[in-house]
Order: C-alpha cells, then structure tokens, then sequence
C-alpha cells in the first residue's frame, strides 16, 4: 500500500536522505518481540549488538536488562520466558540502541494484571528518567489512560481526534447512574418531574443523568414518590472508552 497524500517527519527530517540517521533514533516493538527462541536474553542482547555494532557490549547489555528487570535470567531461553518477561527482553532490545523514540504496538496484551502494572511502571520510568517520548497503541483503553498524556483517536485508520490528558478531562462530563429495575417509570419520573437530561446507555441499562450533586436529593426524592426501586445510584465521571465510542459510532 503506498501514501496517496500528506507527509511524514522524523525529528524534523522530511527528506529520503535523512531519514537512516532520523530512524536510528527510533526503537520498536511490535506485536511480539523478535528474539531468538534457542539464546538466552543475554545472548539475545549480544547479538543485536553485534549487528547493530554498539560499542561496550557488555555493559550495555548489563545495564539494559537490569533496567528493564532481566537481570537474572540465567540459562533460561527466551522460548521458556513468560509473556512479560518476553515483552521486557522485546523493549530490552529496542533500547540498545539508546532511542529518542519508542514505538509500542500493543504491548500489553495476554499479560496478567500484576505484569500490567510493572509495565506501566517501567514505562513510566524509561519516559520520565531518559526522556524517551513513547507512542503505545492499543485497543485498552484504561490502561492507556494510566500512561499517556495525549491520545490520537483512529477510526478506520484515519485520526479523527488528537487530545490531550487535560483537555480531555476537561471535557468529560460528571454525571449520575442510576440502576433500577423499573427503567420505564424512572425515565418517565426524569422527564417529567425532574427536566434533566439523561440516557439509557446498553448493554447495561444504567440510566445516566446528567445533573450535579445537588440533583440527586431531588431524584432520589421524585422516584421515591413514584414508588421507583432503586438499586444504585452514584456519580461517575466519562471514561476515555466512552469517548472514544462517542467518536466512531
């Protein structure tokens, strides 16, 4: 497939001639990390070097898994490494090469919430420590909310949004849930009673009524009246999963 519009920079280098020096700025994993399945993560790493001819192997490679929490794998191959102990070799090998750039493609898939955790972290770490700028796509959004500061919204591989942490939570908007089991009579009781805006949101039908802290005595108050059971009612606050199901639908 080949561009039919628009253009491409690389730390400022739009030019075929600089873009080699722009990309040996650039590290990545994607989907899953390329290693060889026989060597051990040192081996693996003395390998790249070579190929990479990076000067003072082995206190790079030393230094690199200690960084990323491989520094005591021993023996064991990379074929008999764990999801996340892979994934750490994945980005141990992207940063021999002491990157400016970090491109992540869904780097968090399959592992368990205590490896997702030490991944965030780690990030967190490689971003604020050596100022490495980190582009992570994945569909989990929670988890990219967690990590990010700016978020590009893709709909049919198109950006349709570019928006920062802060503008974003700027915008979202607080609301509250409600859950009942009579979701006729309440929203019969919301429209005519209360006036507020709300909407019955699938496949859950919590019902989200936009209004304040305030509002809730008055809702709590009308539906009782109306004889309306209530299950739950709280405040929440539109997630960057909402957004984004905002945007593309």
């Amino acid at each position: 497939m080949f561009a039919d519009k628009g253009t491409v920079s690389l730390f400022s280098s739009q030019e075929q001639n600089e873009w080699t020096k722009a990309l040996s700025q650039v590290g990545s994993v994607i989907e899953s990390p390329v290693a060889h399945n026989h060597l051990t993560a040192y081996q693996n790493l003395k390998y790249y070097c070579m190929i990479r001819h990076i000067p003072n192997a082995d206190q790079v490679i030393r230094e690199t898994l200690d960084y990323v929490g491989l520094p005591d794998t021993g023996k064991k191959v990379f074929r008999d490494f764990s999801l996340g102990m892979k994934q750490r070799l994945g980005i141990a090998i992207a940063l021999l090469s002491k990157p400016d750039f970090l491109i992540l493609d869904e780097p968090i898939n399959g592992l368990d919430p205590i490896g997702i955790k030490e991944f965030r972290l780690m990030i967190q770490r490689l971003n604020q420590e050596k100022g490495i700028t980190i582009l992570i796509s994945s569909h989990i959004l929670s988890e990219l909310y967690l990590l990010a500061n700016r978020f590009g919204i893709l709909d049919q591989g198109k950006i349709i949004r570019e928006i920062s942490k802060a503008e974003f939570e700027t915008l979202s908007e607080d609301y509250i849930v409600l859950k009942t089991s009579d979701k006729e009579r309440a929203c019969q009781v919301l429209k005519e009673q209360i006036q507020l805006q709300f909407k019955v949101v699938n496949p859950d039908n919590e019902i989200h009524i936009f209004g304040n802290e305030q509002d809730v005595k008055q809702i709590l108050k009308q539906l009782t009246l109306a004889d309306v059971a209530i299950d739950e009612i709280y405040f929440a606050r539109q997630n960057l999963e909402e957004y984004f199901t905002q945007l593309v639908e």
